[in-house]
């Protein structure tokens, strides 16, 4: 059953980068903020963010915990919850929480990410974030001059392997059997020093204890039982939206990504959007830069919203 309504200028959904700064924008701006921050970051396993100026290999948790800190002079107000749903009112959205509780405010921030489809290869899951990355900005610099492998299982992931070779020059590009690579194509792969391997991978090989799958990857198993050894593996799992997002029913672009304009506002007014949901450039400080220009959009229609009907900042 629901409680009595609170009332907030603003209610971000998501406490990464994006939603945190877009905190800080509002909180700075004197609005009432409620950033809501609930399940598993998608970043939980990265030792560190990188490619952010003064953050540079900070551990997300204490990047978080820097960020609710330089939160609290402005009032902003942080709960480790779920947004279970958002619904338009007369005055603007009513949003609910998990247990029962809900927030009537005047615009609604989404900046909770995506969701990324992790593949059913076994040993896959257990390297996620340790030894296959998505990024070479986020994590190229870490791994330079390894053994890099690249499931490339789409020709924009072949692509994806020339660009890799910036960081080393030991690359294998894995296709899994799953296309034909033109012969343009493998001339190309093949003057960069890149090796293509067809054959389907069967498994994924660590080099920690005795069994098959651990903290580092020793190898890539073949479907004949060939061991390819690498180091690393760069992949582009799928991503979804979240149930949220699909339930709201904003627009998506061709790619599935949430469709926003200049002033970070989706297909319903009043709703904006900012980071990874919102693009395939997935960085930590993009994140924040289009949290911060998401804010200030927000803010600017609130101050004329306010100025025309007589409503002062808060105290």
């Amino acid at each position: 059953m629901m409680t009595s309504s609170e009332r907030k200028d603003v209610v971000i959904v998501g406490g990464g980068p994006a939603g945190l700064n877009a905190a800080l924008v509002l909180g700075r701006a004197r609005k009432e903020v409620l950033l809501c921050d609930g399940g598993v970051r998608r970043n939980i396993m990265a030792e560190g963010i990188h490619g952010f100026l003064t953050r540079d290999g900070t551990p997300p948790d204490e990047f978080r915990r820097i960020a609710r800190e330089q939160l609290r002079p402005y009032g902003v107000e942080v709960r480790d919850t779920r947004v279970t749903s958002v619904e338009r009112t007369a005055s603007g959205f009513r949003v609910a929480l998990e247990g029962g509780r809900e927030v009537v405010s005047r615009r609604v921030l989404l900046a909770m990410g995506l969701v990324d489809e992790v593949p059913d290869l076994p040993g896959y899951r257990e390297l996620w974030g340790k030894s296959i990355f998505q990024c070479p900005y986020c994590h190229g610099w870490e791994v330079r001059d390894r053994a890099f492998g690249v499931l490339a299982t789409s020709a924009p992931l072949l692509d994806f392997a020339l660009f890799l070779t910036g960081w080393s020059r030991d690359v294998v590009a894995f296709t899994d059997g799953a296309w034909e690579v033109p012969a343009e194509q493998r001339q190309r792969l093949e003057r960069a020093g890149v090796r293509l391997e067809h054959r389907r991978v069967r498994q994924l090989i660590s080099r920690t204890g005795h069994e098959p799958h651990g903290d580092h990857l020793e190898a890539v198993e073949l479907e004949d039982g060939t061991r390819v050894a690498r180091e690393v593996l760069f992949a582009r799992p799928l991503q979804r939206q979240t149930e949220l997002v699909l339930r709201l029913g904003v627009a998506l672009d061709e790619k599935g990504f949430v469709r926003v304009d200049a002033h970070q506002e989706t297909s319903i007014p009043g709703i904006h959007a900012a980071g990874d949901l919102t693009t395939p450039l997935q960085a930590a400080t993009v994140a924040a830069a289009a949290g911060f220009q998401a804010a200030a959009m927000m803010n600017h229609a609130l101050n004329l919203e306010n100025a025309d009907s007589g409503v002062h900042p808060r105290g």
